[in-house]
């Protein structure tokens, strides 16, 4: 009885599973011959949209992060981005993503890029807090206020304005910059890794600096609170920021734009 109960029991299984596996075959086909609709993921074609790229490493809109490596570059003058995109883009600078990632861009681009971060007026945050001797931020504002005549040093507002917010269309402010970055690229001209178009004046100035003074001048720039936006002095001419340079700078006249 058992035995003809679980017979009948298992043919039921069977013609239950054999009527619906033609439904399961059917609807299995229908899913894969039915095209899926899925909504285009538009992104807006706009400058905004395309220095993205940039942002990843350069902090939104280009405010800078906290990563000593990656400066700030909204609001700096036109002709100085414009400048060290092409020299990224054609060696005169070192860094390899940099270099990657410009290496197909054309002169017009780079402009482009450079007019775009240039108009962006936006805040700077407060210096960061550190502690450094007294005599070393004594000597670093004396170098960058009045220069040392006895070692053939410039003061650096000569260039870089009085506020030291950059000067022209091609010299750029130094402050919102953190110490370590600041070190590392006065290294990188004493040592020829960054170079400018030339007469390369910067490349003469870094290599006048001792370390200590490398150390002062960073450390005093790094301290300054921002008084006044990025740039001030864009309305000079490139002619007339090359007039009160006292040495000559060919990155005054490359960063005139055509």
């Amino acid at each position: 009885m058992r035995s003809s109960f679980l017979l009948a029991l298992s043919l039921q299984l069977s013609l239950t599973l054999a009527l619906a596996l033609p439904s399961v075959a059917r609807a299995q086909n229908a899913s894969i011959s039915t095209p899926v609709t899925v909504a285009p993921n538009v992104v807006a074609d706009t400058m905004v949209e395309r220095m993205k790229s940039c942002t990843v490493c350069h902090g939104k809109e280009g405010r800078a992060t906290n990563d000593g490596f990656f400066p700030r570059i909204a609001g700096k003058p036109e002709g100085y981005l414009f400048n060290q995109l092409k020299h990224f883009r054609d060696g005169r600078r070192n860094q390899v993503h940099m270099t990657h990632l410009l290496a197909q861009m054309p002169d017009t681009y780079l402009l482009a890029i450079s007019q775009y971060f240039s108009q962006l007026d936006l805040p700077y945050p407060a210096p960061a807090k550190a502690s450094y001797a007294p005599a070393v931020v004594a000597r670093g504002e004396a170098l960058v206020k009045l220069g040392d005549a006895q070692q053939k040093i410039p003061a650096c507002v000569t260039c870089h304005g009085q506020a030291m917010m950059g000067m022209g269309l091609s010299s750029p402010g130094l402050l919102g910059l953190p110490r370590d970055y600041l070190v590392a690229q006065i290294g990188a001209w004493q040592t020829g890794i960054r170079k400018a178009h030339a007469p390369d004046c910067m490349a003469q100035v870094a290599k006048q600096l001792n370390p200590d003074d490398v150390a002062a001048v960073s450390s005093w720039l790094a301290l300054q609170p921002i008084t006044k936006i990025e740039g001030q002095g864009k309305s000079q001419s490139i002619v007339q920021a090359a007039s009160t340079a006292v040495l000559q700078c060919g990155s005054f006249t490359a960063g005139a734009i055509k």
